[in-house]
């Protein structure tokens, strides 16, 4: 009790950070559990892809009203339990799915990932908010990322690559399930690593936290910061989605290069993303005005998008600079989890990762058809200047938070370490 409690080891620190890092992997595998198999689903029955499409609407309607709403069940219960739940509803969409008959029942494969994925933000940032030493929770945010990432890019390989080897898109789905079995079982023999509710040593003052001051579950709505937050992945997600959909045919037609050639732009840009990343973790824990960092990045992504847009590079070029504007992205991930990590209030974490991060599915669920109206209007340019808009308009709200930040850490009562 006279002695303030020594800082959790880098093993310790480490080993936290890699299971959630490969939680939040099958979170993101999951959401391309059926999209690589939509080929084989057209034809054993004959579906087009607009209905195929509508399976990827649900999946994110459902995760994001979930994610807003699991937010409070992790403040409640805690956030291992909803951990394993989460990942108990991914065995049961791969099995759903590896035994569908028809189109219901990849519905319900679709509404079951959709409620696995929901809760993922709000578990995986309490945890690691918890858990993690204060100087190395910049590269927790890193690798959470990262892990995302990987999660997206193995995904196809997985899907497609057991349905070409075994003739079965059913066989896929199965091994899917398996595979969050796997990971399943690897969290719950892991489980003290996850404990939200036994939280790390404040740091070498040994000063605690300052304990949350009860208030209304729903007190968190009226801060101006949750919603510039929820705002800020709402634009820069519309941005991602026109990269990930879009941008492969839009410099196809612009630049008349092989689809096989610009098919590539959305792995150099995840690569360039994750790569950012891990600079970024070691940017977060030096900066003390997070939004500068996001917003210079940000900008700089917007930028070459722009210039993308104008139609005037070389093809290989215009493919090169979109796929290093996920540099930028990626850079800013981290400054922008730890800015919204400084803007929650004590005690309510996983209410305003969940809402927060619900701008992503909402995100997700907009901008698609949007831009693919555009690019089925021949706008192909109108792909990468949105994408730049969207990035410009998170970068007024990333600097919105930041500005109410630091006016609340300016406060003299309100100041803590």
């Amino acid at each position: 009790m006279t002695t303030s409690a020594p800082l959790p080891a880098l093993r310790q620190d480490a080993r936290t950070i890699g299971l959630i890092g490969l939680a939040h992997g099958s979170s993101h595998f999951f959401h391309m559990l059926l999209p690589p198999l939509f080929p084989f689903l057209i034809a054993e029955f004959g579906y087009s892809y607009s209905q195929l499409g509508l399976l990827l609407s649900v999946f994110f309607v459902v995760s994001g009203v979930g994610q807003a709403l699991s937010g409070f069940l992790v403040d409640r219960v805690g956030a291992r339990p909803v951990l394993f739940g989460a990942l108990g509803s991914f065995v049961a969409s791969g099995l759903v799915a590896g035994s569908a008959s028809g189109y219901p029942g990849l519905v319900l494969a679709a509404v079951l990932a959709g409620l696995g994925n929901a809760p993922f933000h709000p578990v995986d940032f309490t945890i690691l908010n918890k858990r993690v030493s204060p100087q190395r929770l910049g590269h927790g945010f890193a690798v959470h990322g990262i892990s995302g990432n990987l999660g997206w890019a193995t995904a196809p390989v997985f899907m497609a690559g057991i349905a070409t080897a075994t003739g079965s898109w059913r066989v896929a789905c199965l091994s899917g399930a398996a595979l969050a079995l796997l990971v399943l079982a690897t969290m719950v023999w892991h489980r003290d690593a996850l404990d939200d509710r036994q939280a790390v040593a404040a740091g070498p003052g040994g000063k605690a936290a300052p304990a949350a001051v009860p208030e209304h579950p729903l007190a968190f709505l009226r801060l101006p910061s949750v919603w510039l937050c929820f705002s800020f992945f709402f634009w820069s997600t519309c941005s991602l989605s026109a990269i990930q959909s879009f941008a492969s045919p839009a410099l196809q037609q612009m630049y008349a290069m092989p689809l096989s050639l610009t098919a590539m732009v959305v792995t150099g840009y995840m690569l360039c993303s994750a790569a950012g990343m891990v600079v970024g973790g070691f940017i977060v824990g030096r900066v003390v005005r997070l939004e500068k960092t996001i917003s210079a990045c940000l900008l700089a992504s917007a930028a070459l998008l722009a210039l993308v847009a104008l139609g005037w590079l070389p093809g290989a070029a215009a493919l090169a600079l979109v796929a290093l504007a996920g540099a930028g992205i990626g850079i800013a991930g981290p400054s922008r989890d730890m800015l919204i990590k400084r803007a929650a209030p004590p005690g309510a974490t996983g209410r305003v990762y969940g809402t927060v991060y619900s701008g992503l599915d909402l995100g997700f669920a907009v901008a698609a058809p949007l831009f693919g109206a555009l690019l089925d209007r021949g706008q192909t340019a109108a792909i990468f200047y949105g994408s730049a808009l969207a990035l410009v308009l998170g970068v007024a709200s990333a600097g919105l938070v930041g500005a109410g930040v630091a006016a609340r850490a300016a406060r003299p009562v309100g100041a803590s370490a």
